[in-house]
């Protein structure tokens, strides 16, 4: 039924999931841009980094209005109010890292590439984010366990996912359903982690990995 586990997963990976995809084609395209030109980099990044002051269970709160107002979801409670609240934590890594990954390419690689004519596009396309990839991915890997766990506080706004196990188990005195949900989203942000960290290593330049190996 609708609170069988494999429901709850779902529903947590639906929302988790939209929240880092819309963080990525906002952050990195913009993170990958102001670490090529190195212009406004410092002020973007500290922007970006107000959503890491915002406590958790505040930004859930503050999608409720959100929601409402733009989407006219009634009293602003479920899925949207979640998904709102959660962006604000997943576009700061990812926006760091993309820049910060785009200014640690080695500056003569990017001078050499010049010199033979490459266009700009071209050094950002074919230089500095194959380069970059691993730590863009490593953002976007932190981003991601970090939605997940923070998720969970979506059932305070009536949203599902396995937080309805954590709020629902304490509301009804059931606290063996309370350890299941939260052993559950521990279990699927390791998951995600161990995943992300596959693919991390795996985004390591082919010339990179048989120089390090």
């Amino acid at each position: 039924g609708a609170d069988a586990v494999q429901s709850r997963v779902l529903e947590h990976l639906a929302v988790s999931s939209l929240a880092v995809l819309v963080a990525l084609l906002v952050a990195v395209p913009i993170g990958l841009y102001l670490g090529h030109t190195g212009r406004f980099g410092f002020v973007a990044v500290n922007v970006a980094n107000i959503g890491r002051a915002i406590p958790s269970f505040a930004a859930i709160a503050l999608g409720m209005p959100i929601a409402a107002m733009l989407l006219g979801v009634q009293n602003g409670l479920g899925f949207w109010p979640t998904f709102f609240g959660l962006l604000p934590l997943a576009l700061p890594p990812v926006l760091t890292n993309a820049y910060v990954a785009v200014r640690a390419v080695d500056p003569d690689v990017v001078e050499a590439a010049r010199g033979m004519g490459v266009s700009e596009g071209g050094i950002l396309r074919r230089i500095e984010v194959p380069l970059a990839l691993p730590l863009v991915i490593a953002g976007i890997r932190t981003a991601a366990v970090n939605v997940v766990a923070t998720a969970t506080l979506g059932a305070v706004v009536a949203f599902g996912g396995l937080g309805r196990y954590i709020v629902d188990g304490l509301a009804l005195q059931e606290y063996d359903r309370l350890l299941a949900g939260a052993l559950l989203v521990a279990l699927l942000a390791i998951g995600v982690n161990v995943a992300l960290g596959r693919v991390e290593r795996d985004a390591v330049s082919p010339g990179i990995r048989v120089q390090r190996g």
